[in-house]
Protein backbone atom coordinates (compact mmCIF):
# COMPACT_ATOMS: atom_id res chain seq x y z
CA UNK A 1 0.00 0.00 0.00
CA UNK A 2 3.08 2.15 1.08
CA UNK A 3 4.65 1.52 -2.16
CA UNK A 4 1.61 2.66 -4.50
CA UNK A 5 0.90 5.70 -2.64
CA UNK A 6 4.44 6.58 -3.91
CA UNK A 7 4.19 5.90 -7.20
CA UNK A 8 1.01 7.76 -6.83
CA UNK A 9 2.89 10.67 -5.53
CA UNK A 10 6.11 10.63 -7.85
CA UNK A 11 3.84 13.00 -10.50
CA UNK A 12 3.80 15.50 -7.76
CA UNK A 13 7.42 15.06 -6.59
CA UNK A 14 8.67 15.74 -10.15
CA UNK A 15 6.43 18.53 -10.76
CA UNK A 16 6.98 20.18 -7.44
CA UNK A 17 10.68 19.55 -8.69
CA UNK A 18 10.00 21.26 -11.92
CA UNK A 19 8.33 24.53 -11.16
CA UNK A 20 10.75 25.34 -8.21
CA UNK A 21 13.46 24.63 -10.60
CA UNK A 22 11.98 27.00 -13.21
CA UNK A 23 11.39 30.05 -10.33
CA UNK A 24 14.71 29.82 -9.46
CA UNK A 25 15.86 30.03 -13.40
CA UNK A 26 13.73 32.74 -14.17
CA UNK A 27 13.57 34.78 -10.82
CA UNK A 28 17.12 33.84 -9.30
CA UNK A 29 17.99 34.04 -5.71
CA UNK A 30 19.97 36.72 -4.19
CA UNK A 31 19.68 38.69 -0.84
CA UNK A 32 20.49 42.47 -0.49
CA UNK A 33 22.49 44.34 2.40
CA UNK A 34 22.20 48.11 2.24
CA UNK A 35 23.78 48.72 -1.22
CA UNK A 36 25.62 45.28 -1.59
CA UNK A 37 23.36 42.93 -3.31
CA UNK A 38 24.76 38.46 -2.55
CA UNK A 39 23.42 36.68 -6.15
CA UNK A 40 23.82 33.14 -5.17
CA UNK A 41 21.88 32.12 -8.11
CA UNK A 42 21.42 33.53 -11.38
CA UNK A 43 18.29 35.24 -13.08
CA UNK A 44 16.99 34.71 -16.34
CA UNK A 45 17.69 38.54 -16.66
CA UNK A 46 21.11 37.89 -16.04
CA UNK A 47 21.25 36.57 -19.65
CA UNK A 48 24.45 37.82 -21.35
CA UNK A 49 23.54 38.54 -24.99
CA UNK A 50 25.91 38.45 -28.03
CA UNK A 51 27.03 41.37 -30.22
CA UNK A 52 24.19 40.48 -32.60
CA UNK A 53 21.47 40.93 -30.06
CA UNK A 54 23.28 43.27 -27.16
CA UNK A 55 25.31 45.54 -28.78
CA UNK A 56 29.17 45.92 -27.90
CA UNK A 57 32.61 47.18 -29.49
CA UNK A 58 34.13 48.19 -32.50
CA UNK A 59 38.05 48.38 -32.06
CA UNK A 60 40.27 49.06 -34.24
CA UNK A 61 44.08 47.77 -33.36
CA UNK A 62 47.12 48.18 -35.37
CA UNK A 63 50.88 47.36 -34.56
CA UNK A 64 53.51 50.13 -33.23
CA UNK A 65 54.00 52.39 -36.27
CA UNK A 66 58.17 51.15 -36.30
CA UNK A 67 57.24 47.82 -36.73
CA UNK A 68 56.46 46.32 -39.88
CA UNK A 69 53.98 43.47 -39.34
CA UNK A 70 54.30 40.40 -41.89
CA UNK A 71 50.98 39.04 -42.71
CA UNK A 72 51.93 35.87 -40.72
CA UNK A 73 52.27 37.86 -37.99
CA UNK A 74 48.89 39.83 -38.12
CA UNK A 75 47.19 36.19 -38.63
CA UNK A 76 49.09 35.29 -35.90
CA UNK A 77 47.61 38.02 -34.04
CA UNK A 78 43.97 38.13 -35.19
CA UNK A 79 44.26 34.00 -33.95
CA UNK A 80 45.48 34.78 -30.43
CA UNK A 81 42.46 37.39 -30.11
CA UNK A 82 40.13 35.13 -31.28
CA UNK A 83 41.51 32.73 -28.61
CA UNK A 84 41.10 35.07 -25.96
CA UNK A 85 37.78 36.08 -26.58
CA UNK A 86 36.33 32.62 -26.86
CA UNK A 87 38.59 31.85 -23.76
CA UNK A 88 36.70 34.80 -21.52
CA UNK A 89 32.95 32.60 -22.54
CA UNK A 90 32.43 36.01 -25.10
CA UNK A 91 30.89 33.43 -27.84
CA UNK A 92 29.98 35.45 -30.38
CA UNK A 93 32.52 37.99 -31.99
CA UNK A 94 33.80 39.10 -35.08
CA UNK A 95 37.49 39.54 -35.92
CA UNK A 96 39.11 39.93 -39.21
CA UNK A 97 42.51 41.16 -40.50
CA UNK A 98 43.00 43.97 -43.07
CA UNK A 99 46.40 43.19 -44.61
CA UNK A 100 46.17 46.25 -46.86
CA UNK A 101 46.05 48.62 -43.78
CA UNK A 102 48.12 46.65 -41.74
CA UNK A 103 44.88 46.63 -39.05
CA UNK A 104 42.94 44.02 -37.41
CA UNK A 105 39.25 44.56 -36.41
CA UNK A 106 37.21 43.08 -33.16
CA UNK A 107 33.55 43.88 -32.42
CA UNK A 108 32.79 42.09 -29.48
CA UNK A 109 29.68 42.28 -26.67
CA UNK A 110 29.52 43.76 -23.49
CA UNK A 111 31.19 41.71 -20.77
CA UNK A 112 29.07 40.51 -17.84
CA UNK A 113 27.64 42.06 -15.33
CA UNK A 114 28.18 45.17 -16.75
CA UNK A 115 25.43 47.25 -16.63
CA UNK A 116 27.02 50.85 -17.69
CA UNK A 117 28.22 50.31 -20.92
CA UNK A 118 32.25 51.82 -21.04
CA UNK A 119 33.67 51.60 -24.41
CA UNK A 120 37.48 52.85 -23.29
CA UNK A 121 37.05 50.07 -20.54
CA UNK A 122 36.08 47.80 -22.90
CA UNK A 123 39.08 48.04 -25.42
CA UNK A 124 41.44 48.27 -21.88
CA UNK A 125 40.64 45.33 -20.88
CA UNK A 126 41.67 43.41 -23.98
CA UNK A 127 44.44 45.72 -24.22
CA UNK A 128 45.76 44.21 -20.95
CA UNK A 129 46.52 40.82 -22.04
CA UNK A 130 48.25 42.39 -25.47
CA UNK A 131 51.82 41.61 -23.72
CA UNK A 132 53.50 39.67 -20.48
CA UNK A 133 57.49 40.17 -19.86
CA UNK A 134 59.94 39.20 -17.21
CA UNK A 135 62.51 41.57 -16.91
CA UNK A 136 65.60 42.19 -14.91
CA UNK A 137 65.34 44.95 -12.26
CA UNK A 138 62.49 47.17 -11.49
CA UNK A 139 63.55 50.66 -12.52
CA UNK A 140 60.48 53.11 -13.51
CA UNK A 141 60.33 56.36 -14.90
CA UNK A 142 57.46 59.17 -13.36
CA UNK A 143 54.95 57.48 -15.18
CA UNK A 144 55.90 54.05 -13.94
CA UNK A 145 57.16 52.50 -17.31
CA UNK A 146 60.05 50.54 -17.48
CA UNK A 147 63.55 52.45 -18.32
CA UNK A 148 67.19 51.79 -18.10
CA UNK A 149 68.14 47.84 -17.80
CA UNK A 150 64.87 47.09 -16.71
CA UNK A 151 63.58 48.71 -20.41
CA UNK A 152 66.63 46.60 -22.35
CA UNK A 153 66.56 43.19 -20.53
CA UNK A 154 63.53 41.17 -21.00
CA UNK A 155 64.14 37.70 -19.81
CA UNK A 156 60.84 36.05 -20.79
CA UNK A 157 57.66 36.50 -22.92
CA UNK A 158 54.17 35.39 -22.34
CA UNK A 159 55.08 33.06 -25.15
CA UNK A 160 57.10 31.26 -22.89
CA UNK A 161 55.03 30.49 -20.39
CA UNK A 162 53.14 27.07 -20.85
CA UNK A 163 50.21 27.49 -18.34
CA UNK A 164 49.63 29.89 -15.42
CA UNK A 165 46.68 29.25 -12.69
CA UNK A 166 45.54 30.96 -9.29
CA UNK A 167 47.16 28.92 -6.22
CA UNK A 168 46.67 29.54 -2.76
CA UNK A 169 49.96 29.47 -0.81
CA UNK A 170 50.69 29.51 3.00
CA UNK A 171 53.45 31.66 4.36
CA UNK A 172 55.64 30.87 7.66
CA UNK A 173 53.09 33.24 9.32
CA UNK A 174 50.53 30.87 8.46
CA UNK A 175 48.92 33.15 6.60
CA UNK A 176 47.48 32.46 2.77
CA UNK A 177 48.23 33.80 -0.11
CA UNK A 178 46.92 33.68 -3.52
CA UNK A 179 49.50 33.64 -6.06
CA UNK A 180 49.56 32.83 -9.52
CA UNK A 181 51.67 29.20 -10.18
CA UNK A 182 53.54 29.06 -13.70
CA UNK A 183 55.07 26.18 -15.46
CA UNK A 184 56.95 27.05 -18.54
CA UNK A 185 57.67 25.87 -22.04
CA UNK A 186 61.18 24.11 -22.53
CA UNK A 187 62.51 27.53 -24.29
CA UNK A 188 61.42 29.57 -21.37
CA UNK A 189 63.02 26.94 -18.43
CA UNK A 190 66.09 27.71 -20.09
CA UNK A 191 66.06 31.66 -20.47
CA UNK A 192 64.92 31.50 -16.64
CA UNK A 193 67.40 29.26 -15.67
CA UNK A 194 69.90 31.75 -16.84
CA UNK A 195 68.74 34.51 -15.56
CA UNK A 196 67.87 33.21 -12.12
CA UNK A 197 71.65 31.83 -12.28
CA UNK A 198 73.30 35.24 -13.01
CA UNK A 199 70.78 37.55 -10.76
CA UNK A 200 70.70 34.88 -8.09
CA UNK A 201 71.77 36.62 -4.34
CA UNK A 202 71.65 40.45 -5.81
CA UNK A 203 69.05 40.82 -8.88
CA UNK A 204 65.66 41.37 -9.17
CA UNK A 205 63.18 39.98 -11.68
CA UNK A 206 59.93 42.01 -12.43
CA UNK A 207 56.57 40.85 -14.08
CA UNK A 208 55.21 43.44 -16.45
CA UNK A 209 51.65 43.68 -18.38
CA UNK A 210 52.10 46.12 -20.92
CA UNK A 211 53.92 49.22 -19.18
CA UNK A 212 52.38 48.18 -16.01
CA UNK A 213 54.70 46.27 -13.52
CA UNK A 214 52.36 44.16 -11.51
CA UNK A 215 54.86 41.88 -9.34
CA UNK A 216 58.96 42.61 -8.17
CA UNK A 217 60.73 39.61 -6.63
CA UNK A 218 64.47 39.54 -5.01
CA UNK A 219 66.17 36.39 -6.91
CA UNK A 220 67.11 34.18 -3.74
CA UNK A 221 68.51 31.17 -5.93
CA UNK A 222 68.51 29.90 -9.39
CA UNK A 223 65.44 28.23 -10.68
CA UNK A 224 66.09 25.56 -13.05
CA UNK A 225 63.04 23.17 -12.77
CA UNK A 226 60.25 25.28 -15.05
CA UNK A 227 58.20 26.21 -12.24
CA UNK A 228 57.77 29.12 -10.67
CA UNK A 229 55.16 31.95 -8.95
CA UNK A 230 53.66 35.40 -9.19
CA UNK A 231 52.96 36.91 -5.72
CA UNK A 232 51.52 40.30 -5.05
CA UNK A 233 48.61 41.76 -3.95
CA UNK A 234 46.24 39.82 -5.05
CA UNK A 235 42.85 38.36 -4.15
CA UNK A 236 42.01 35.12 -5.26
CA UNK A 237 39.65 37.07 -8.05
CA UNK A 238 42.37 38.75 -9.39
CA UNK A 239 45.08 35.71 -9.39
CA UNK A 240 42.85 33.99 -11.51
CA UNK A 241 42.04 36.84 -13.78
CA UNK A 242 45.50 37.44 -14.14
CA UNK A 243 46.13 33.57 -14.67
CA UNK A 244 43.54 33.98 -17.45
CA UNK A 245 45.63 36.82 -19.00
CA UNK A 246 47.99 34.35 -19.17
CA UNK A 247 46.90 31.51 -20.31
CA UNK A 248 45.87 33.64 -23.51
CA UNK A 249 49.24 33.96 -25.08
CA UNK A 250 51.20 36.18 -26.34
CA UNK A 251 50.82 38.63 -29.36
CA UNK A 252 53.91 38.74 -31.61
CA UNK A 253 53.99 42.84 -31.22
CA UNK A 254 52.31 44.92 -28.66
CA UNK A 255 48.84 46.31 -30.59
CA UNK A 256 47.73 49.90 -30.28
CA UNK A 257 44.30 51.36 -30.47
CA UNK A 258 43.55 53.10 -33.39
CA UNK A 259 40.03 53.96 -33.21
CA UNK A 260 36.91 52.36 -31.70
CA UNK A 261 33.22 52.84 -31.14
CA UNK A 262 29.69 51.08 -30.14
CA UNK A 263 27.75 49.06 -32.09
CA UNK A 264 23.83 50.10 -31.84
CA UNK A 265 22.05 46.79 -30.68
CA UNK A 266 18.63 48.05 -31.78
CA UNK A 267 18.28 45.81 -34.57
CA UNK A 268 19.42 42.80 -33.23
CA UNK A 269 17.14 43.52 -29.65
CA UNK A 270 14.02 44.10 -32.41
CA UNK A 271 15.68 39.95 -33.89
CA UNK A 272 15.52 38.89 -30.37
CA UNK A 273 12.59 39.86 -29.56
CA UNK A 274 10.81 38.57 -32.65
CA UNK A 275 12.52 35.47 -32.35
CA UNK A 276 11.18 35.05 -28.63
CA UNK A 277 7.71 35.39 -29.29
CA UNK A 278 8.30 33.25 -32.60
CA UNK A 279 9.13 30.82 -29.72
CA UNK A 280 6.22 31.16 -27.19
CA UNK A 281 3.80 31.56 -29.66
CA UNK A 282 5.26 27.95 -31.72
CA UNK A 283 5.32 26.59 -28.13
CA UNK A 284 1.78 27.00 -26.82
CA UNK A 285 0.57 25.73 -30.88
CA UNK A 286 2.80 23.06 -29.84
CA UNK A 287 1.05 22.50 -26.55
CA UNK A 288 -2.16 22.41 -28.26
CA UNK A 289 -1.65 20.13 -30.70
CA UNK A 290 0.44 17.54 -28.27
CA UNK A 291 -2.83 17.83 -26.12
CA UNK A 292 -5.54 17.52 -28.70
CA UNK A 293 -3.30 14.36 -30.04
CA UNK A 294 -2.20 12.83 -27.27
CA UNK A 295 -4.56 13.78 -24.92
CA UNK A 296 -3.13 13.13 -21.02
CA UNK A 297 0.53 11.82 -22.09
CA UNK A 298 0.10 15.18 -24.43
CA UNK A 299 -0.14 17.30 -21.12
CA UNK A 300 2.83 15.55 -19.99
CA UNK A 301 4.98 16.20 -22.61
CA UNK A 302 4.10 19.83 -22.13
CA UNK A 303 5.47 19.76 -19.13
CA UNK A 304 8.57 17.72 -19.54
CA UNK A 305 9.25 20.60 -22.93
CA UNK A 306 8.90 23.38 -20.01
CA UNK A 307 11.46 21.71 -17.76
CA UNK A 308 14.18 21.17 -20.94
CA UNK A 309 13.16 24.87 -22.15
CA UNK A 310 14.02 26.18 -18.52
CA UNK A 311 17.26 23.88 -17.96
CA UNK A 312 18.79 25.51 -21.46
CA UNK A 313 18.01 28.93 -20.06
CA UNK A 314 19.28 27.70 -16.68
CA UNK A 315 22.39 26.44 -18.73
CA UNK A 316 22.96 29.88 -20.08
CA UNK A 317 22.48 31.87 -17.20
CA UNK A 318 25.35 30.10 -15.09
CA UNK A 319 22.86 28.25 -12.71
CA UNK A 320 24.91 24.88 -12.59
CA UNK A 321 28.22 26.21 -10.74
CA UNK A 322 30.23 23.77 -12.59
CA UNK A 323 28.87 25.40 -16.28
CA UNK A 324 29.83 29.23 -16.67
CA UNK A 325 27.55 31.17 -18.47
CA UNK A 326 27.56 31.41 -21.66
CA UNK A 327 26.90 34.67 -24.24
CA UNK A 328 23.26 33.74 -26.09
CA UNK A 329 23.11 34.79 -29.95
CA UNK A 330 20.85 34.70 -32.36
CA UNK A 331 21.88 31.48 -33.71
CA UNK A 332 22.29 29.99 -30.10
CA UNK A 333 18.68 30.56 -29.98
CA UNK A 334 18.24 28.90 -33.30
CA UNK A 335 19.88 25.96 -31.27
CA UNK A 336 17.61 25.85 -28.52
CA UNK A 337 14.27 26.11 -30.90
CA UNK A 338 15.94 22.91 -32.96
CA UNK A 339 16.69 21.33 -29.85
CA UNK A 340 13.09 21.41 -28.64
CA UNK A 341 11.96 20.21 -31.92
CA UNK A 342 13.95 17.18 -31.05
CA UNK A 343 12.52 17.11 -27.66
CA UNK A 344 8.95 16.94 -29.57
CA UNK A 345 10.07 14.72 -31.96
CA UNK A 346 10.90 11.93 -29.08
CA UNK A 347 7.95 12.36 -27.28
CA UNK A 348 5.20 11.88 -30.72
CA UNK A 349 7.54 8.55 -30.94
CA UNK A 350 6.84 7.40 -27.37
CA UNK A 351 3.30 8.27 -27.77
CA UNK A 352 2.66 6.65 -30.74
CA UNK A 353 4.16 3.90 -29.98
CA UNK A 354 2.03 3.64 -26.56
CA UNK A 355 -1.40 4.19 -28.22
CA UNK A 356 -0.29 1.49 -30.85
CA UNK A 357 0.22 -0.92 -27.48
CA UNK A 358 -3.29 -0.01 -26.24
CA UNK A 359 -5.12 -0.59 -29.33
CA UNK A 360 -3.46 -3.72 -29.24
CA UNK A 361 -5.13 -4.82 -26.22
CA UNK A 362 -3.03 -4.06 -23.47
CA UNK A 363 -3.55 -2.43 -20.10
CA UNK A 364 -2.38 1.35 -19.75
CA UNK A 365 0.21 0.53 -17.10
CA UNK A 366 1.91 -2.16 -19.44
CA UNK A 367 1.31 -0.22 -22.64
CA UNK A 368 3.14 2.82 -21.27
CA UNK A 369 6.18 0.70 -19.98
CA UNK A 370 6.54 -1.43 -23.44
CA UNK A 371 6.05 2.22 -25.34
CA UNK A 372 9.21 4.08 -23.92
CA UNK A 373 10.91 0.74 -23.64
CA UNK A 374 10.60 0.22 -27.54
CA UNK A 375 10.50 3.87 -28.33
CA UNK A 376 14.27 4.28 -26.70
CA UNK A 377 16.27 3.22 -29.42
CA UNK A 378 14.70 4.96 -32.12
CA UNK A 379 14.91 8.40 -29.83
CA UNK A 380 18.79 7.34 -29.01
CA UNK A 381 19.46 6.99 -32.20
CA UNK A 382 18.42 10.55 -33.53
CA UNK A 383 19.67 12.37 -30.59
CA UNK A 384 22.94 10.59 -30.52
CA UNK A 385 23.85 11.41 -34.06
CA UNK A 386 22.76 15.19 -32.98
CA UNK A 387 25.20 14.91 -30.15
CA UNK A 388 28.13 14.08 -32.31
CA UNK A 389 27.43 17.37 -34.79
CA UNK A 390 27.30 19.50 -31.78
CA UNK A 391 30.43 18.09 -29.99
CA UNK A 392 32.03 18.93 -33.31
CA UNK A 393 30.92 22.25 -33.78
CA UNK A 394 32.18 22.93 -30.09
CA UNK A 395 35.29 21.04 -30.64
CA UNK A 396 36.29 23.12 -33.61
CA UNK A 397 34.79 26.63 -33.48
CA UNK A 398 35.44 27.08 -29.42
CA UNK A 399 38.56 27.53 -26.89
CA UNK A 400 41.42 25.10 -27.95
CA UNK A 401 41.59 23.97 -24.00
CA UNK A 402 38.25 22.89 -23.84
CA UNK A 403 37.36 19.45 -23.37
CA UNK A 404 35.74 18.81 -27.21
CA UNK A 405 38.75 20.19 -28.51
CA UNK A 406 40.97 18.45 -26.70
CA UNK A 407 39.11 15.39 -27.63
CA UNK A 408 38.97 16.32 -31.34
CA UNK A 409 42.46 17.35 -31.43
CA UNK A 410 43.47 14.54 -34.06
CA UNK A 411 40.56 15.65 -36.19
CA UNK A 412 42.24 19.39 -36.65
CA UNK A 413 45.97 18.64 -37.10
CA UNK A 414 45.95 19.34 -40.67
CA UNK A 415 43.47 22.35 -40.91
CA UNK A 416 43.07 23.60 -37.08
CA UNK A 417 40.58 24.60 -35.24
CA UNK A 418 38.97 28.47 -35.53
CA UNK A 419 37.69 30.02 -32.50
CA UNK A 420 34.23 31.73 -33.65
CA UNK A 421 31.55 32.42 -30.77
CA UNK A 422 28.35 31.90 -33.13
CA UNK A 423 29.36 28.53 -34.20
CA UNK A 424 30.23 27.57 -30.73
CA UNK A 425 27.01 29.44 -29.21
CA UNK A 426 25.03 27.53 -31.27
CA UNK A 427 26.53 23.95 -30.72
CA UNK A 428 26.69 24.68 -26.92
CA UNK A 429 22.60 25.26 -26.64
CA UNK A 430 22.50 22.60 -29.10
CA UNK A 431 24.27 19.85 -27.09
CA UNK A 432 22.99 20.83 -23.73
CA UNK A 433 19.07 21.28 -25.53
CA UNK A 434 19.74 17.41 -26.64
CA UNK A 435 21.12 15.83 -23.22
CA UNK A 436 18.77 17.70 -21.71
CA UNK A 437 16.05 15.62 -23.51
CA UNK A 438 16.60 12.55 -22.35
CA UNK A 439 16.70 13.84 -19.26
CA UNK A 440 13.19 15.50 -18.96
CA UNK A 441 11.51 14.33 -22.59
CA UNK A 442 12.86 10.57 -21.50
CA UNK A 443 13.13 10.09 -17.73
CA UNK A 444 10.89 13.00 -15.98
CA UNK A 445 8.38 12.49 -18.78
CA UNK A 446 7.75 8.58 -18.41
CA UNK A 447 8.23 8.69 -14.13
CA UNK A 448 4.80 11.51 -14.54
CA UNK A 449 3.12 9.16 -16.95
CA UNK A 450 3.42 6.05 -15.11
CA UNK A 451 2.50 7.94 -11.48
CA UNK A 452 -0.62 9.32 -12.94
CA UNK A 453 -1.75 5.78 -14.39
CA UNK A 454 -2.21 4.44 -10.85
CA UNK A 455 -4.95 6.95 -10.17
CA UNK A 456 -8.69 5.16 -10.94
CA UNK A 457 -10.29 7.99 -12.41
CA UNK A 458 -7.00 8.42 -15.40
CA UNK A 459 -7.08 4.99 -16.11
CA UNK A 460 -8.97 5.09 -19.08
CA UNK A 461 -7.08 4.39 -22.00
CA UNK A 462 -9.36 6.75 -24.34
CA UNK A 463 -7.06 8.99 -21.98
CA UNK A 464 -4.18 8.40 -23.41
CA UNK A 465 -5.23 7.53 -27.58
CA UNK A 466 -7.00 4.03 -27.09
CA UNK A 467 -10.59 3.82 -27.75
CA UNK A 468 -11.57 0.60 -25.61
CA UNK A 469 -12.44 1.02 -21.45
CA UNK A 470 -10.01 -0.93 -19.69
CA UNK A 471 -12.02 -4.21 -17.95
Amino acid sequence: MLGKKLKKSNFFIVLSLLVLFACLTFFGLSRKFGDITHVYVKSASDIRWGIDIRGGVDVTFTPPKEIKATESQMAAAETVIKQRLVAQNITDSEVYTDNDKNRIIVRFPWKENEKDFNPERAVKELGETALLTFREGSERDDQGKPKGVTKKVVILEGKDVKSAEAALVQRDTGATESVVSLKLNKEGTKKFAEATKRLAGHGVISIWMDDDMISAANVNEAIEGGEASISGQFTPKTAKKLADQINSGSLPFKLQTENFNTISPILGLGARDAMLMAGVIAFICIAIFMISIYRLPGVIAVISLAGQVTGMIASITGFFGFVPSFTLTLPGIAGIILAIGMGVDANVITFERIKEEIRSGKTVKSSIDLGYERAFTAILDGNVTVIIVASILMGAFGPPTSFFAKMLKPLFILFGAAPAGAIYSFGYTLLVGVVLNFVFGVNASKIMLRSISNFKVLKNPKLYGGKKNES
